[in-house]
């Protein structure tokens, strides 16, 4: 009996020190799992706690403001609110999408999509479903805060450009961030923001952009706002002082109108940038909110190419302005000799093949030098000093004074024109470089291409005496560049004198003739196809010439120097261009000596508060523009006597 006792003894104290081990180990356990939780990943708990009650939402910063070069502001911006949603609960975001959709005007599709393409986004992070809220949105969304807490307004200030396209294409417009930008970023760009996508937009993006800050609500269990932390202030971003002169801007975009060109006006003494403007142009506030897609579609494909910032990507054969190249090579060459002459009849065969000069058919030029081709823009002349050079020593000085390479201004997407030579016919066509091809050439015309900033950049250095600065806009820029090619003093003052002549005796510029000023420059007339071509074809609009004029002044050492292109006007270049570097020219001259009676600058009120006023003599219309009242300045007075 007793042995049958110990036995059963046994047992129960076996089992009790398993449970008592497999007790231990599940405290053990819950220990560890405590330590986990209190200690390892208490941050990570915490901040998922926090998302709970705590709601983040940005503080756009915003863009900084460009002025012009005496502080009137060109591009500014407005308040408004964008429409954001709140993801935190996609079940909840389903259920009431409808609603959302309904309420605020916007397709369930749309929605719907918007969601679908933030589907890899963290769930916490907002997304803005409508960019620009009206005021039905506003009063929506703050009378159904309780009913639906997904909705939240963002306040941001959206780019305000001033009306008609005025300097678009200098300034450029912003754009909502693309899905590369964002990846490339590193984080600093999240859906829905806005960079610069063109002009001085894009160019100094990161010095207009400014650093977002950070607004945190405390909310309850149906997401409405209880309380409020401390904000992150945004920092706004630099507002940058353009080059710009306004009021020739206004000139410029005035004398030039709807006609497809450019016009460029500069200092060739520093390479300021005094007026741009190319046409035809998009409305960049258009741009400011979100484009629609039918409208890309439509500016894309406008045969006209309105998104062409022509002062430095239209690629256009130069014409007669190019023989102020042709003229500085033979008297820097001596080949021919400066006395050289040459019987113009009105047409020459050069290399078994006849080419017209432009007065073919209504009189010829007779015997002229050098200074009488210039101002008379004889080709045959420069027909033949083009042979005797040849194509080597005309690309020698094309290229040297800037014709087929980038000016370095600060814009992107330059174009850099060419400059035809042997080598490049080698090179691109694997065919050696034909003699008659330079005849063209000696004219501006056959492959040789430039852009109306490289033609300003260009005689203004030849009228300096060879020293070509660096276009620029950014006022008060550093380390500008420049390039010195010897140019004699002798060669200077016969070019010079001989482009004074095209405007002040009678020559193809004759009708431009300033009082008191020395107006002097050079008009060019560019085919787009050939006359043989041109004859089989008709006479059809988009084949018609281009117009160039170049002009400056003074005669010597020039203060402003004015290209202009006006494309296929059928016209001569100082007959369509010429006065549209005239009127800018005047008014920088009417400028200097303050006779600038009823000149309109930019409006104080509407875009430099307290900043700048306006003349007396300044009317001040007012627009109502994408809701918000604008105060616009009126047009700057034009001469009305143009040919």
């Amino acid at each position: 009996m007793s042995y049958s006792f110990r036995n059963d003894n046994r047992l129960p104290q076996a089992r009790l020190a398993v449970v008592s081990y497999v007790i231990v180990g599940m405290i053990g356990l819950l220990l560890i799992g405590f330590w986990k939780l209190q200690v390892i990943d208490s941050d990570k708990y915490s901040q998922w706690a926090d998302r709970n009650r705590i709601r983040s939402i940005p503080v756009i910063a915003p863009r900084g403001r460009m002025l012009d070069r005496d502080g009137r502001v060109l591009v500014d911006n407005y308040p408004s609110f964008s429409v954001l949603l709140l993801r935190d609960d996609p079940t909840l975001v389903l259920k009431q999408l409808p609603m959302i959709a309904e309420g605020l005007g916007v397709p369930l599709n749309d929605l719907a999509d918007q969601l679908d393409n933030a589907r890899e986004l963290p769930k916490f992070q907002p997304i803005v479903i409508k960019p620009e809220a009206t005021p039905a949105d506003v009063a929506f969304i703050e009378s159904h805060r309780s009913d639906i807490p997904l909705l939240e307004m963002l306040m941001v200030h959206r780019r305000r450009y001033l009306p008609n396209g005025f300097m678009a294409h200098t300034s450029g417009y912003v754009g909502e961030v693309s899905e590369k930008q964002i990846e490339d970023s590193n984080g600093k760009f999240r859906p829905g923001d806005f960079v610069g996508k063109t002009g001085l937009e894009r160019q100094y993006n990161d010095m207009l952009q400014g650093t977002d800050g950070m607004r945190r609500v405390i909310v309850n269990s149906v997401g409405k706002e209880v309380d409020r932390l401390p904000t992150q202030e945004a920092i706004p971003g630099k507002q940058i002082q353009l080059t710009i002169d306004y009021d020739l801007q206004q000139v410029a975009e005035q004398s030039l109108g709807v006609r497809p060109g450019a016009v460029v006006a500069l200092d060739p003494r520093s390479g300021e940038v005094l007026a741009m403007v190319s046409r035809p142009t998009p409305d960049p506030n258009n741009f400011a909110i979100r484009i629609s897609n039918e409208e890309w579609k439509r500016l894309n494909d406008d045969p006209l190419h309105p998104l062409l910032n022509r002062t430095i990507q239209a690629q256009l054969a130069p014409g007669s302005v190019f023989k102020i190249v042709t003229a500085t090579a033979m008297l820097e060459d001596r080949n021919p000799p400066e006395s050289y002459t040459s019987f113009c009849p009105g047409y020459g065969t050069f290399y078994g093949r006849q080419f017209k000069c432009w007065v073919f058919g209504k009189k010829s030029h007779g015997t002229v030098d050098l200074k009488e081709a210039i101002k008379e823009s004889c080709d045959i002349f420069f027909y033949n000093v083009g042979m005797r050079l040849g194509i080597d020593r005309l690309s020698y000085y094309g290229g040297h004074v800037g014709i087929g390479h980038k000016t370095g201004i600060d814009l992107p997407s330059e174009e850099s024109g060419l400059m035809p030579s042997a080598e490049w016919a080698e090179r691109v066509f694997h065919r050696k470089w034909y003699a008659g091809e330079t005849i063209s050439v000696s004219t501006g015309q056959g492959a040789v291409t430039t852009t109306p900033l490289q033609l300003a950049r260009m005689i203004g250095g030849i009228a300096s005496g060879g020293v070509f600065k660096q276009p620029h806009l950014l006022k008060d820029a550093q380390n500008v560049g420049e390039e010195r090619f010897h140019i004699s003093e002798s060669t200077t003052q016969k070019i010079t004198d001989a482009m004074y002549a095209v405007v002040n005796e009678g020559g193809t510029g004759g009708s431009l003739k300033l009082a008191g000023v020395e107006l002097s420059g050079k008009s060019g007339t560019a085919q787009v196809i050939g006359y043989a071509t041109r004859e089989r074809f008709g006479k059809q609009k988009k084949f018609e010439d281009n117009a160039w004029f170049v002009g400056y002044a003074p005669r010597r050492d020039p203060e402003i120097v004015v290209a202009v292109l006006v494309q296929e006007s059928g016209q001569h270049g100082g007959t369509a261009s010429g006065p549209v570097a005239r009127d800018i020219i005047k008014a920088y001259y009417d400028k200097k000596t303050k006779k600038l009676d009823g000149q309109i600058t930019a409006d104080g009120k509407g875009f430099d508060p307290g900043k700048t006023a306006p003349p007396a003599t300044a009317i001040q219309p007012v627009l109502k523009q994408s809701g918000q009242v604008v105060t616009v300045p009126t047009r700057a007075r034009v001469e009305e006597n143009r040919r």
